[in-house]
């Protein structure tokens, strides 16, 4: 919202009124002068003659010039996209032992890393990203930088484990590295196809985390329409991939950042290209109190010429 740092500042625009004022009694009292004298010439000077005109511009011009130089002091600010800092993107990508169903080509994993890296090419040049993988526990990938390319190499180098999926884990380490680097947005993408089942910290114990550190977190949750069959147990009954999508809605509510649905590649595509579109890029407060400054500067170089130009001297 725009406004003013120095607000109190503003109470010296009273001098506008006043000058203003000042200067309508001290016309009057040289006009009536002049008729008071009978010189003809000083008259039609004070009455308006052809140098009047000249009169009245120094005037304001000054007038303009003193009130530009109070707003200026008074530091007005208007709320401008934010370029200097960017974003600072961390991306939770599952890599539990169900991210090998195949029912993504050619494997949930490989999927979700390709529709990342849709993603990290979508950002900015002033944007960091990060990469936390969890299964049994929660492990660094990539660790947040500006140089995506570095990012999307490390990225391409997870491989799938066998474990279970430790999701509150992942979400609390991707918050950690949120906030490692200060003055920035914080976004979290977490993209998970299973129920949490593993790890230290519960899913909403991450949530409440990322909620007080202010770090929007966006879901996504992947897996078919139907039933996929992850493998049989030791007596030969199949064993179905599970998708929690309650807990993801939950996370992504708390944290006021958004639940996506991913059912093939081509809707994961999508998603992660809806994400990248949906932040919400901070607006910082720009000082412009400087562009008033130099309008007085241009008004007082204006009035200089006026006054003194071309062999001219007005009083």
């Amino acid at each position: 919202m725009a406004g003013f740092n120095n607000p109190v500042l503003l109470l010296f625009l009273i001098l506008v009124p006043i000058l203003y004022i000042t200067y309508r009694i001290a016309m009057h009292k040289k006009k009536q002068a002049a008729i008071k004298f009978s010189r003809i010439a000083l008259v039609k000077k004070a009455a308006g003659g052809k140098r009047n005109w000249r009169v009245h511009a120094l005037f304001w011009l000054s007038v303009i010039a003193i009130a530009s130089i109070i707003i200026g002091f008074a530091d007005p600010h208007i709320p401008l996209e934010q370029t200097k800092d960017g974003v600072n993107v961390v991306l939770v990508i599952d890599n539990s032992g169900s991210m090998k169903a195949d029912d993504y080509k050619p494997n949930r994993l490989e999927a979700a890393k390709a529709s990342a890296e849709i993603l990290i090419d979508s950002l900015n040049d002033k944007d960091h990203v990060g990469i936390v993988v969890f299964e049994n526990g929660a492990t660094t990938a990539a660790y947040l930088s500006p140089y995506k390319r570095r990012v999307t190499q490390k990225l391409q180098s997870i491989q799938h484990k066998d474990g279970r999926t430790a999701l509150g884990d992942g979400l609390s380490l991707a918050v950690d590295m949120a906030g490692s680097i200060p003055n920035k947005k914080k976004v979290v993408i977490l993209l998970s196809d299973g129920v949490s089942n593993a790890g230290v910290v519960s899913p909403e114990e991450a949530a409440v985390f990322a909620k007080t550190s202010k770090i929007q977190v966006y879901t996504v949750g992947m897996g078919s329409e139907g039933q996929v069959v992850l493998g049989h147990d030791w007596f030969g009954n199949p064993q179905y991939a599970e998708l929690d999508e309650s807990t993801l809605q939950q996370i992504a509510a708390l944290t006021k950042g958004k639940y996506f649905r991913s059912v093939d590649t081509k809707t994961l595509d999508k998603v992660y290209k809806d994400i990248s579109e949906d932040i919400d890029r901070e607006k910082e407060e720009t000082s412009i109190g400087k562009w008033f400054f130099l309008l007085a500067l241009v008004l007082l170089l204006i009035e200089m010429y006026i006054r003194y130009g071309g062999k001219r001297i007005v009083q």
